[in-house]
């Protein structure tokens, strides 16, 4: 397998999360005889500095004629005096755009090592496994009309969405619960929105084409409330832009962190990784970091650019070793628990290769038997 990855490593803790990620698939290449090629690229405030645009031509040039893009994080608060279209930010918006993928994967699991990092009780969180699939290319993000009238003191974002754009989300949605306990729960506000009306007369009109797959539909009000007292009901949520990043983030409370979380956005060009938690600017250089979200993400980037399933649920499984083993980030140590270790952002990306690296062992060593 060749895969040609660009690496644009961002802002705050970014740097330093991506090499981690960016280790382990190192590591799958060499003991799978793969050929992973890395081309580095600037993104976001690193890039302001630099060459004074968040997403500079060249960067976007690149990652366009990559297979795909593992981003780390963007944003400093020593830009916000900029306008919105000259902060980092913008630049994660723009290549969003450019790269043209429409559906953001988020998954979130309840780590049973991870279950005292939640504020859920355990018996909430337990064997919890959801994926939200999330439109990212519409709705209140990208609709026009907008604009902010300062001398009125008036504003407006326009919510928006074509059939088409409803349709070929739901497919992803539709596809990936086959593949997993075939059922789609579909976040919606049609009790007062034309443009929910649209999206759940659409999604239901997609699903007579998985009839093997259960469809419901839910409100984002109630939704809100369900997934923190009733998260082992769903299994994927498909959602709208605004709807999906406000909870996705919200089901960050049954992992523990948003530091571990990972996410992918396919269907365009070329696909886009990024782990969920941000550029934490004010943790930036210290070890605190925790690269398991990134980790993760390098384990979608497996999975959905590579199609290397085995391998990705080797860096899962390495991952899940090292957290029942008691190793910690800070974000992720909850007091003077027994049995914790805390490590730095570096060691718990060494703990996991290691960990990757007995498990491929075995791997390949019951194949040669």
């Amino acid at each position: 397998m060749r895969l040609k990855i660009a690496v644009l490593a961002g802002d705050g803790i970014g740097p330093e999360v991506t090499k981690q990620a960016t280790n382990i698939l190192r590591a799958v290449a060499e003991m799978g005889g793969h050929e992973f090629t890395f081309v580095e690229g600037l993104i976001g405030g690193t890039a302001i500095t630099e060459t004074g645009s968040p997403l500079p031509t060249g960067t976007l040039d690149a990652a366009l004629e990559c297979d795909a893009v593992l981003l780390g994080a963007v944003g400093d608060n020593k830009f916000n005096a900029l306008p919105p279209d000259k902060r980092p930010e913008a630049g994660l918006l723009q290549i969003r755009q450019a790269l043209g993928g429409f559906a953001n994967l988020r998954p979130s699991i309840a780590y049973t090592a991870l279950s005292a990092s939640s504020p859920l009780r355990p018996e909430v969180t337990k064997d919890v496994d959801i994926l939200f699939v999330r439109e990212l290319l519409g709705g209140l993000y990208f609709g026009a009309p907008r604009w902010w009238d300062r001398d009125s003191n008036e504003a407006i974002n326009t919510m928006r969405y074509t059939r088409d754009e409803v349709v070929r989300v739901a497919r992803v949605a539709f596809e990936l619960a086959g593949n997993r306990r075939q059922k789609v729960t579909s976040v919606d506000k049609a009790n007062v929105l034309e443009v929910s009306q649209l999206w759940r007369a659409t999604v239901t009109e997609v699903a007579k084409d998985y009839p093997s797959v259960t469809l419901e539909h839910q409100l984002v009000d109630s939704m809100a409330m369900h997934i923190m007292n009733i998260p082992r009901n769903f299994d994927v949520v498909l959602t709208e832009n605004l709807f999906g990043d406000i909870l996705s983030d919200e089901a960050g409370v049954i992992t523990g962190s948003l530091g571990m979380l990972p996410s992918a956005t396919i269907g365009g060009a070329v696909n886009l990784y990024e782990p969920v938690h941000g550029s934490a600017p004010d943790i930036a250089g210290t070890g605190k970091a925790n690269p398991l979200g990134a980790i993760l993400t390098a384990a979608m980037i497996l999975r959905h650019s590579a199609n290397l399933e085995q391998d990705a649920k080797a860096v899962e499984a390495a991952v899940n070793k090292v957290l029942d083993a008691g190793y910690r980030t800070a974000d992720i140590a909850r007091g003077q628990q027994p049995g914790q270790t805390p490590v730095s952002t570096q060691e718990m990306g060494k703990l996991v290769h290691q960990a990757l690296a007995e498990s491929i062992d075995r791997r390949q060593a019951m194949h040669a038997v």
